[in-house]
């Protein structure tokens, strides 16, 4: 593997804009230099971590924190799985054939800069060949730095036959604008299973970059739950799935509240390329304030008998709020069956006066509404990490 290589073509990418989203100038977002305690820090957010379902106390848990470039904490205590960092993992030639492969250094300055700026740090999480593993891997991306850059680099790979959860939470701690830009490269090999749940908290002055690839090999599931809660700057993201393999199944849901000023261009692509592979793409957007957020969905089929679903639904909380969605179908074959539907709307008067005629007030009916209109099904998760998801929707919506 030549690292050289792949810093070239970063420095050649480092203007290149992303397709979507705001443009953003990343050489004015340095690396952290770095803080005084991690333990301090660690202490200071702990009620954070666990509002994101983060645990590192427990003893039988695989866990990876990183505070802005440095990881400092690294534990494995679920059997089946193994955990490293992405520089440890580089030393011993583990990821050599993974790493880059599904996303490009060079497709925007965003990919760059994390092979620039990014130190080589992040996650790497594998699944041995037929280990189910019922308790979730936890990870937390912590920022602390202000105007700094977090750019870090994870890597999933689930053998075959294998089951995996991975819950990771991001979370900023300074009010000064800072720029998160995380590489996630996740590669499910025959009929294992991914799911993977990422619940973002961020400040409202940061701008957010994540950029995701996932290549599922025959009999593979993927299942994805992204929920953004917060405000923030600006975010933009659009994870892509390659279903390779024959009869390869994805699942993407998102639940998005979006307020103050923030703009979000969200969305989800998958590339059924394989026969008999399945996708369903689920997402619900609230709004609020002058909040504008872009949905975009895609699914492509490149192979016969391939099903894909889109449900794409929006709520507008104010009427200086937006929201636009983009559904996209795209049948390349015959033999496929794609369907869509989308929706974007008001709160009806007549469901909050029903409920004020039942005894409670506006404020409590607005937010019983908003609620139900949030919930997703989650699939594929433990009843613990569904109870955690809920009460954090029902204090998002309590919010509104």
């Amino acid at each position: 593997m030549d690292l050289e290589e792949y810093r070239r073509r970063a420095e050649k990418a480092l203007s290149k804009p992303a397709k979507y989203g705001p443009d953003l100038d990343v050489r004015k977002f340095p690396p952290p230099k770095r803080p005084r305690s991690f333990q301090e820090i660690l202490r200071q957010s702990s009620h954070m971590l666990a509002s994101l379902g983060i645990d590192p106390s427990k003893a039988d848990t695989s866990t990876y924190i990183q505070i802005d470039e440095e990881p400092v904490e690294l534990k494995t205590g679920v059997e089946g799985v193994r955990l490293y960092t992405l520089r440890g993992a580089l030393k011993e030639n583990l990821v050599d054939e993974y790493f880059w492969k599904a996303v490009q250094v060079d497709a925007d300055k965003y990919t760059a800069a994390a092979e620039l700026f990014g130190n080589h740090q992040g996650y790497v999480i594998i699944a041995e060949e037929g280990a189910k593993v019922s308790k979730p891997v936890q990870a937390c991306l912590l920022m602390s730095t202000p105007r700094s850059i977090q750019a870090p680099h994870n890597i999933i790979i689930v053998n075959e036959g294998a089951e995996l959860h991975v819950v990771t939470g991001c979370l900023t701690m300074m009010e000064m604008p800072g720029l998160h830009a995380g590489i996630s490269e996740f590669y499910i090999k025959k009929g294992g299973k991914l799911t993977y749940t990422m619940i973002h908290q961020w400040e409202e002055s940061t701008h957010v970059r994540p950029r995701t690839a996932v290549i599922v090999e025959e009999g593979g599931q993927y299942i994805s739950h992204y929920i953004n809660l917060t405000p923030t700057a600006s975010l933009q993201t659009d994870p892509k799935v390659y279903l390779e393999g024959e009869g390869a199944k994805a699942y993407l849901s998102s639940v998005i509240v979006s307020k103050g000023s923030s703009i979000m261009d969200v969305g989800g692509t998958v590339y059924m390329r394989a026969a008999n592979t399945s996708a369903e793409i689920v997402s619900r957007v609230v709004t609020k304030d002058r909040a504008q957020v872009t949905a975009r969905s895609l699914i492509s089929a490149e192979a016969s008998n391939s099903k894909g679903h889109i449900e794409c639904d929006g709520l507008l909380l104010s009427k200086e709020s937006r929201i636009l969605t983009l559904p996209s179908l795209d049948a390349k074959i015959d033999e496929v069956q794609l369907s869509h539907e989308a929706a974007v709307g008001k709160l009806s008067e007549e469901q909050i006066y029903y409920l004020m005629t039942k005894g409670f007030s506006e404020e409590e009916a607005t937010s019983m509404l908003v609620r139900g209109f949030m919930e997703v099904k989650v699939e594929g998760l433990p009843e613990q990490l569904k109870r955690q998801i809920k009460a954090a929707i029902d204090l998002a919506a309590a919010g509104l």
